[in-house]
């Protein structure tokens, strides 16, 4: 059920203690048996023309008007600056860097660094200029809707949420196992066996799902909040990584460099290929 306001738009009126049906289901298709049979026989000529179709950026910022739920601007520069810091500047820095300089890369790890990061580099200033072009909230699937149409939207989406499930479990895993090393500890030693569970799947983490649990309600509690816990953890990021360059530098043998490139120029692609994982935040 619905209200017209003063403006003529439609919007959802709060139903009471009794609510019906259309509270929930207003669509004509759900009216009677007859309109959701004809809606699922509309099914294939709906999909096909949402494959094809695509959205203009006039008709997403006109969406965004309509929304009576408009966000608050709450960050400054500052903030998104350290956002972006803190999106880069990840666990996989530190744990990616010696096994590719190890397996595939050698010391021309370095290199690998610089083509991913090139890589990071292009694909940034394609986001500045489609958020400049396109300015509403939906991040790639605004933008690809537009560009591409709703069908590759909609499966780059599904590809966002399963790339932010897994690289936040994976942080999550990680976190727990350099907490065990830091008690000076096995990184397993924190787990608990589920025998009731196959082999392989049968270690439980609740160490990693608190901590899950911990950052999603501060990041629900306050936006800027987080902000600033996401700035104080970025600061700490950097401030080990250039004690650990420094270091480095300082104790550092070069006849160790050495052969340079050990694997070739594959081995760089291939150390590069993997070290993109480091920049987007794992």
């Amino acid at each position: 059920m619905g209200v017209e306001d003063g403006g003529g738009m439609r919007r959802r009126r709060l139903c009471g203690p009794l609510c019906t049906k259309d509270d929930f289901l207003p669509q004509e298709s759900f009216k009677s048996w007859a309109n959701y049979v004809n809606a699922l026989k509309q099914t294939p000529s709906r999909f096909a023309e949402r494959v094809f179709t695509r959205s203009h950026d006039g008709a997403e910022l006109a969406a965004t008007s309509r929304s009576n739920h408009q966000m608050k601007k709450t960050l400054s520069w500052w903030d998104l600056l350290w956002f972006g810091m803190g999106a880069l500047i990840g666990a996989g820095i530190f744990v990616l860097t010696g096994l590719e300089a190890r397996k595939d890369a050698g010391p021309a790890v370095v290199l690998s660094y610089a083509v991913s990061g090139l890589s990071a580099l292009l694909s940034a200033f394609c986001y500045t200029e489609f958020a400049v072009e396109i300015p509403v909230a939906g991040g790639s699937f605004a933008y690809l809707r537009v560009e591409l149409g709703d069908f590759v939207a909609f499966i780059a989406a599904g590809n966002i949420l399963l790339e932010y499930v897994i690289g936040g479990a994976a942080v999550a895993r990680s976190w727990t196992s350099y907490l065990a090393s830091l008690c000076n500890k096995e990184p397993s030693s924190f787990l608990i066996k589920a025998h009731g569970l196959a082999e392989g799947y049968d270690k439980l983490d609740p160490i990693a799902v608190g901590v899950c649990i911990a950052i999603c309600m501060v990041a629900v509690h306050s936006t800027k909040g987080s902000s600033r816990l996401n700035y104080i953890a970025s600061i700490v990021h950097i401030t080990v990584i250039l004690f650990i360059i420094v270091c480095g530098l300082i104790k550092s043998n070069y006849k160790n460099y050495t052969p340079f490139m050990p694997f070739g120029p594959r081995g760089v692609f291939k150390a590069a290929a993997v070290l993109f994982f480091a920049f987007v935040g794992f």
